[in-house]
């Protein structure tokens, strides 16, 4: 039993531990406290919500690997969505067939790459510091945007795009699967590939890293590219779910993607951190803002506790590595 208990752990690795028991606690905490919240209806309405703040959070690991920060993600998703718009618009709007939207998807997430690759490019040849130079990105798609839809929504798309944003196979939503299929994809990326390596290399120290042959500079435009991606992703998801289009849309969950991300036992400093434990984060977030909304407490409420929470993870993170530092000082 004990070497079975071993080999989970080991799979599962330490950075588990929080996000698990973090899972586990809310789920009995509002289980006790709400005999509503255990129910199908809660964990269905988590799993069509869960994805598109999700694909964010995706979007937002890499950079935090590397030591960095994209802060232009729900703008670079809203404008990939805009970008998809207008190819349905250009081709007859509502009557739109599947092909309009294909093309309109592909260069959607073409808009959203590129827009992570300029930030790539500026912080690895500049070294300027990422968190100024995906703000200025930020600012622009959010001017662009507003520039372009003055300030409205962009609506009235095909009906075949319901089943995307609302649909389900085997009783599995069609966004969650999206989400399912985008994990794995990081989950190899980062522990089969060389550019995982070499963004963990990078995230530890970059100096080292370069003095070790890694091509930094190739390796940071990489990683903001496939993160302009995974936004450009989310954007078309959240086309699909809401039936329309605004460049403000999703700009509260900019933040809880860094949540997330923390509460994933990712470093904020880089060079540490895995996709499964911040996919469990995730799901605790959404749980815990399902299990207020079903005890009646404000949405604002929910807000409020998400930002508790990231203090409470920085205070228990600062512990532990100081327990650690006083038991090996007494080894």
């Amino acid at each position: 039993m004990t070497a079975i208990l071993n080999r989970v752990k080991t799979a599962l690795g330490p950075d588990m531990a929080g996000p698990g028991f973090a899972l586990i606690a809310v789920i009995v905490v509002f289980s006790l406290a709400s005999p509503q919240f255990f129910s199908r209806a809660t964990f269905g309405s988590v799993a069509f919500q869960l994805p598109e703040l999700g694909l964010l959070t995706l979007a937002m690991l890499l950079p935090v690997l590397t030591g960095g920060l994209n802060l232009a993600i729900t703008f670079t998703a809203n404008i990939a969505g805009l970008t998809v718009a207008w190819v349905l618009q250009q081709n007859g709007g509502a009557d739109a067939g599947p092909f309009a939207f294909l093309l309109g998807s592909v260069l959607g997430i073409g808009v959203g790459a590129l827009s992570g690759l300029v930030m790539g490019l500026v912080i690895a040849y500049t070294r300027a510091h990422p968190i100024l130079v995906s703000l200025s990105m930020m600012i622009f798609l959010r001017g662009l945007g507003e520039f372009l839809t003055r300030g409205g929504d962009v609506s009235g798309f095909p009906a075949f795009l319901q089943p995307l944003g609302h649909g389900s196979i085997l009783g599995f939503p069609i966004p969650l699967l999206v989400f399912i299929g985008c994990v794995l994809i990081w989950h190899l990326l980062l522990t089969r590939m060389k550019l995982g390596f070499n963004t963990y290399m990078i995230g530890s120290n970059i100096e080292a890293a370069r003095y070790s042959g890694v091509n930094t500079r190739k390796v940071l435009v990489l990683v903001y590219a496939l993160s302009g991606a995974m936004c450009a992703i989310a954007g078309i998801i959240m086309l699909a779910r809401f039936n329309s289009v605004r460049v403000g849309h999703g700009e509260s969950y900019l933040l809880i993607t860094v949540l997330a991300c923390f509460l994933g036992g990712v470093n904020p400093f880089g060079g540490f951190g895995r996709v499964i434990p911040v996919a469990v984060a995730l799901v605790v977030l959404q749980l815990l803002s399902s299990g207020l909304n079903i005890m009646g407490a404000n949405q604002h409420l929910a807000t409020a506790v998400w930002g508790i929470l990231l203090i409470t993870v920085m205070i228990l993170r600062f512990a532990a590595g100081h327990f650690k530092s006083l038991k090996r000082k007494k080894g």
